[in-house]
């Protein structure tokens, strides 16, 4: 297998080198043929560097870079004078094909106004979408876009985060033909505002695409299909509402188990099942929101995620660069405009 390059941003997030350097570790000793720019402040990486095997050392680069991003700075601020940062700086590696792929934990809409600026979108995608896997039925998976890189969507742009969708199922689940759906406020025709509508009759007429209809906010995690495709603004309320709900079901859970010595043994007793409730609705294990819909690889990691959370992260990078998701989806847009055309 060819070797791959993923830069990271170690400075991102809310806990920075300490959830970052650890997961990098994990990555290269899991990918054997994995190599990774570390993107950060020389003196911080130097110090965790010389803990490493000398097998390991040969395979990471570091890339002093004297500025950082912080959580809540202004996009277009961090965009204008932190060109010098970590985050700038793996988005140009991969800009400059230093690297295959890039993960940050930071600043979302930092990031975003970067990443949209120095790799550009693909020829026919207006606008980039952050997409990601969220549970269904049955241990099943579906891709939900876009998660708020754009709030305000016209009919134009959700298509073509249902191409991309589409792309992301097939090549990276290998799913054929992919069932592609519309998020709505009810399944009828007759349901939803003008944009959502257009998308629709779009979508049918449109052989490439396996458009099912429309699907409800409760119908996200029933298996009913393979991409569901909305606008930015619904997108990650509805994300942060799985996410929260699922944080807190666990944790009552833990709080039951320890009420008094019936329910610790009744947990005791019950503790397969919920191991497995817990592995499933964890929100760790789904952390990797990628930007698809530029000439280059991005994947946005939680910003408080933990080091295992960000390890998938940088599997999802992995994923998408072994399948070159960029070219996938450029061909796939190609295909879709010359039907229409």
């Amino acid at each position: 297998m060819s070797h791959l390059t993923i830069a990271l941003d170690i400075m991102g997030g809310d806990h920075g080198p300490h959830i970052i350097l650890p997961a990098a570790k994990k990555a290269l000793q899991e990918f054997p043929h994995l190599k990774i720019i570390l993107c950060g402040p020389q003196t911080i990486m130097s110090e965790w560097f010389d803990t490493l095997t000398n097998t390991l050392q040969t395979r990471i680069v570091l890339s002093d870079c004297p500025q950082s991003v912080d959580m809540d700075e202004a996009p277009t601020q961090a965009f204008r004078q932190k060109k010098q940062s970590s985050m700038r700086r793996m988005l140009d590696l991969v800009n400059e094909d230093h690297a295959d792929a890039c993960v940050s934990a930071g600043n979302t809409g930092a990031l975003l106004t970067m990443a949209f600026y120095v790799l550009k979108t693909l020829p026919g995608i207006y606008r980039p979408a952050l997409v990601s896997k969220v549970p269904t039925a049955d241990n099943g998976r579906v891709y939900l876009l876009d998660l708020g890189a754009n709030v305000n969507c016209d009919s134009e742009v959700l298509f073509q985060y249902a191409v991309m969708g589409s792309v992301l199922a097939e090549q990276i689940d290998e799913i054929s033909k992919p069932k592609v759906a519309l998020l709505n406020v009810g399944v009828e025709d007759i349901k939803g505002n003008d944009q959502v509508k257009h998308t629709a009759s779009m979508l049918l007429d449109t052989e490439a695409i396996n458009y099912i209809g429309f699907v409800e906010g409760n119908d996200i995690f029933g298996q009913k299909a393979d991409v569901i495709v909305t606008d930015g603004f619904v997108g990650n309320i509805a994300l942060k509402s799985w996410e929260g709900l699922a944080s807190f079901v666990i944790e009552e859970v833990k709080k039951a188990s320890q009420q008094n010595w019936w329910r610790k043994v009744l947990a005791a007793i019950a503790l397969p099942l919920l191991k497995v409730i817990y592995t499933k609705m964890k929100p760790d294990q789904y952390n990797g929101a990628s930007l698809i819909g530029l000439r280059g690889i991005v994947v946005k990691s939680h910003g408080n995620a933990s080091s295992e959370a960000f390890l998938y992260a940088i599997r999802q990078a992995v994923r998408e660069a072994e399948m070159q998701v960029p070219n996938k989806i450029k061909d796939k847009i190609e295909a879709v405009l010359m039907e229409r055309h």
